[in-house]
């Protein structure tokens, strides 16, 4: 991987990148590794607006979530798995055999550098994407084949979103934590700022990942407060913090309303991925299965202009968009039919249900079968409150507020 930091260096000529991603996260970072496994590999040129592409950020899939045959190419950038899971409630405990992986920034990174095939500029800000150019602030232009728009989510009216927020920290402890296996959701945590929980990745002995999440109303994150709740739950389980190794932080979208017609109307032909193509999970806002997905659908075309690529994208994000409309409904559920302080209750629900529909909701093929599973017996709302939820047209709760980006 190569890394330049000058965004107003000679334009690249026309034959010196096959495809230009705009946007060096997770979605670019996956489209380039699968096109670089190809039998024929075009040269990838990946361009970031900051100077730290990939970000300092651990995304996490099931296994169960892609499928086989992905291992060939997308295992150089994994950093930890596990064979199983944990999750925790005030009246749950449940181990979960299901495969789960962490992919880190470093991991990615560096499984990108080893392809050979792919070029990262950081600190290039593109002003303008058309379907064979990118042009640069500072008016440095890059021309390609094709150009692809990765840049991350931009709220938009055709989406009406609550939020799911969080703060994480990787600690080094002074002892070992004795956590064998992630904790995807800890709720049995007090219940503040919505639906809350604590994530548990456990690196090592003594490395583990802290992270405090919640599902809010609001996009408002008050670092400091949320530091300080994983300070104290760490404080709660015996576990001395001797080192603090990374920081994040994220806002990600949960999506209560979407209308895919204008989300897409006027579309360009500059193709979108990722966040930015709302390519991601409705409910748990995991978007590498997507990616992965998207990724593919890329490689089978290949070789592919802008414009083509944007049409083939296009159908199957319509084919995608009405499969999510029963995440979109649970939302409503979780935000709309549940006081605050009772939305763990919709996710204790869904958590004694079998295996396999669990990985089949995480990996977004939930089944007829499956949504009568998830909606059967009692429903932990009101009755009342559950049917006005049913409408894509929900009633909205309290305007929070739209920030101007999420990545």
């Amino acid at each position: 991987m190569e890394t330049q930091n000058d965004p107003h260096r000679p334009t690249v000529p026309q034959n010196d990148a096959d495809i230009v991603v705009v946007g060096a996260g997770l979605a670019a970072a996956i489209l380039a590794l699968r096109l670089a496994a190809l039998s024929v590999p075009p040269r990838i040129l990946l361009l970031e607006a900051s100077d730290t592409p990939f970000g300092d950020k651990t995304w996490s899939f099931q296994r169960t979530d892609v499928a086989p045959g992905v291992e060939a190419w997308l295992d150089h950038a994994i950093a930890a798995e596990w064979p199983t899971q944990t999750v925790r409630f005030a009246d749950l405990r449940r181990e979960i055999a299901t495969g789960y992986a962490s992919i880190t920034s470093a991991s990615i990174a560096r499984a990108v550098a080893a392809t050979g095939h792919i070029t990262v500029r950081s600190g290039a800000r593109a002003t303008r994407l058309t379907p064979t150019e990118v042009v640069l602030d500072g008016g440095a232009r890059i021309a390609a084949r094709c150009v692809i728009d990765a840049r991350g989510h931009a709220p938009g009216a055709a989406m009406r979103t609550a939020y799911q927020k969080f703060v994480g920290l990787r600690v080094r402890l002074a002892a070992p934590h004795g956590i064998a296996a992630p904790v995807i959701m800890d709720a049995s945590v007090p219940q503040i700022d919505g639906f809350r929980f604590v994530y548990l990745l456990p690196f090592s002995t003594r490395d583990i990942m802290i992270e405090d999440t919640r599902y809010a109303d609001g996009a408002a994150l008050d670092v400091d407060a949320i530091e300080a709740a994983i300070h104290a739950y760490a404080a709660a389980h015996g576990w001395t913090v001797e080192a603090i190794l990374q920081r994040e932080t994220g806002v990600l979208p949960v999506v209560l309303g979407f209308d895919r017609h204008a989300f897409w109307a006027g579309a360009s032909d500059v193709p979108k991925i990722g966040m930015r193509g709302a390519f991601f999970h409705s409910t748990t806002g995991y978007s590498l299965p997507d990616a992965v997905r998207v990724a593919d659908l890329v490689a089978d075309a290949w070789p592919i202009g802008s414009a083509a690529l944007a049409d083939l994208l296009h159908d199957h994000a319509r084919r995608r968009a009405p499969r999510q409309a029963f995440y979109r409904f649970l939302n409503r559920m979780l935000f709309h039919g549940a006081a605050p302080e009772n939305r763990h209750l919709v996710m204790q629900k869904f958590y004694r249900l079998p295996r396999p529909t669990i990985e089949r909701f995480y990996a977004g093929r939930t089944s007829v079968f499956d949504i009568l599973r998830i909606l059967s017996g009692r429903p932990p709302i009101p009755i009342h409150r559950a049917l006005r939820c049913i409408p894509e047209r929900a009633p909205r709760g309290p305007g929070p507020e739209q920030p101007e980006a999420i990545q």
